[in-house]
């Protein structure tokens, strides 16, 4: 398809892919639209007189445990191409960019402003190109000066909760791409012995995955030590390790159903 209108010849689409090689974790996984609607198509006719505007929206007040996950299901039935959490002094701020694939998307995105994500009442503003690219070169300025964090928005302490976090044989995964499936999970923990039985990808109430998934191991040795696997790439994503519960896990995969 060919999208035209963007003066320095992207889109969107391209700039998300763009960001993402920046940094270094490769194209982002928020899956295709559900059904066809004019949200999804192109405009039958070129901007004449300027061209469109860059599709983009600033949140704030996020939930500081906010994933993609959280703001693709946020923002459901709309096209995203990027998201761009922004942190300061290594934290995540609570704000973050999204990019969509057309502009006429940005007025049905305003449409969640002050709608709760979690608890937490999130503020939707139309932005600018040049505001989602400054925040881009900060991020990635803090990415390749080794900050720890990369791209990770979540809460200090729980972060550092994981070390100290009692292991029983259970582990969450969270930042898997939607087209993960059992033997990729089976493949990244290739060192430990696990069963298809013993991985439960979670999905949303459309029966679409999460993004999470549960993996049981042989023992809460095995577990822990599986935790070294933490942060690294599964295809072009890096992924998260938790340490998690039976119940944890149970709840999450009845959710789905």
């Amino acid at each position: 398809m060919f999208y035209r209108g963007y003066p320095d010849g992207g889109d969107g689409r391209e700039m998300g892919a763009k960001r993402q090689r920046l940094v270094d974790q490769g194209p982002s996984f928020y899956g295709t639209s559900t059904g066809s609607s004019f949200m999804y198509n192109p405009p039958p006719y070129g901007y004449v007189a300027q061209p469109p505007p860059f599709p983009v929206v600033r949140l704030r007040g996020l939930p500081f445990d906010c994933t993609e996950t959280d703001v693709a299901e946020f923002f459901h039935g709309l096209d995203i191409v990027d998201v761009l959490f922004v942190h300061r002094g290594g934290k995540f701020s609570g704000e973050a960019f999204c990019v969509f694939g057309y502009p006429l998307q940005v007025d049905f995105a305003l449409q969640k402003n002050r709608q709760n994500m979690g608890r937490r009442y999130v503020e939707v503003f139309r932005s600018k190109r040049q505001d989602y690219y400054k925040a881009i070169a900060n991020e990635v300025s803090d990415a390749h000066g080794g900050s720890p964090r990369r791209n990770a928005p979540r809460a200090k302490s729980y972060d550092e909760g994981k070390d100290s976090a009692e292991h029983t044989g259970v582990l969450r995964l969270r930042g898997l791409p939607f087209s993960a499936g059992k033997d990729d999970i089976m493949d990244f923990f290739k060192d430990f012995m696990l069963s298809e039985d013993s991985i439960h990808i979670t999905m949303n109430s459309e029966g679409r995955p999460t993004g999470e998934a549960f993996v049981e191991f042989a023992s809460a040795e095995d577990s822990k030590a599986a935790m070294a696997k933490d942060r690294m790439t599964l295809g072009s994503r890096y992924i998260e390790l938790f340490p998690s519960s039976m119940e944890e896990m149970e709840e999450a995969v009845t959710r789905g159903r």
